[in-house]
């Protein structure tokens, strides 16, 4: 369970969506919501909401009060998931924004946004966290027109992150019908397979609907 904590979230996407009770990414087809499926016999049919933990017991299970720590915990790990950090990539984050000046939770949070993986994501260049990591890791996305395969790399402002339609033309076609909010610290243009950092995201321009308090918190405890 220890090393396992200490990796990115791998294996089932939703397992924290069903935890807390909601979709962390606002995602139509996690198994928090009610959505259309197929029965056996092939009909149009509605699933049933899973907004219980998974297990033998979660759709049982009664949600106790967590204590203080608990609490502190599970915004962290809810941070950890959001983003599909480590949590030795997640704790480097901190130490590094509780150095600098301002507020360490407002600097923590645009550490993870600038992260080269988020861009991707955050732009719509592809529909998930975890597919933009994979885009990142195969050498399918560019930085200034050069590739970068490393998903923490600290995109800046005024870098141009793209997709070479000639390079990855699946990974492309994608994008371009991807078609999503962008936040106002990135310029992208519908349709385009690239997007461009305008600026360093100021908090109000950050939603992930985590109170990043509670995780400077954690580890300032």
């Amino acid at each position: 369970m220890a090393d396992a904590a200490k990796k990115s979230v791998k294996g089932p996407k939703h397992t924290m969506c069903r935890r807390v009770g909601y979709c962390l990414w606002g995602k139509a087809n996690c198994p928090t919501n009610s959505r259309t499926v197929k029965d056996k016999n092939g009909n149009d049919t509605q699933s049933k909401d899973r907004t219980y933990p998974a297990g033998q017991h979660g759709p049982t299970k009664r949600r106790g009060k967590l204590s203080t720590y608990g609490e502190l915990l599970l915004e962290k790990q809810k941070l950890r998931t959001y983003y599909n950090v480590s949590e030795k990539q997640l704790r480097f984050l901190y130490e590094a924004a509780k150095k600098g000046q301002g507020i360490t939770g407002d600097r923590l949070n645009a550490a993870l946004e600038m992260r080269l993986m988020t861009v991707v994501y955050r732009s719509g260049l592809t529909p998930t966290i975890f597919a933009a990591r994979q885009a990142v890791s195969h050498g399918h996305i560019l930085v200034d027109g050069k590739v970068v395969d490393r998903a923490s790399y600290r995109v800046k402002a005024g870098q141009v992150v793209s997709i070479s339609e000639t390079r990855s033309p699946i990974i492309a076609a994608i994008a371009k019908d991807n078609d999503v909010p962008v936040p106002s610290f990135l310029g992208r243009e519908k349709g385009d397979i690239k997007v461009t950092v305008l600026h360093e995201p100021q908090p109000e321009e950050i939603v992930n609907n985590i109170d990043v308090t509670k995780v400077v918190e954690f580890y300032a405890r």
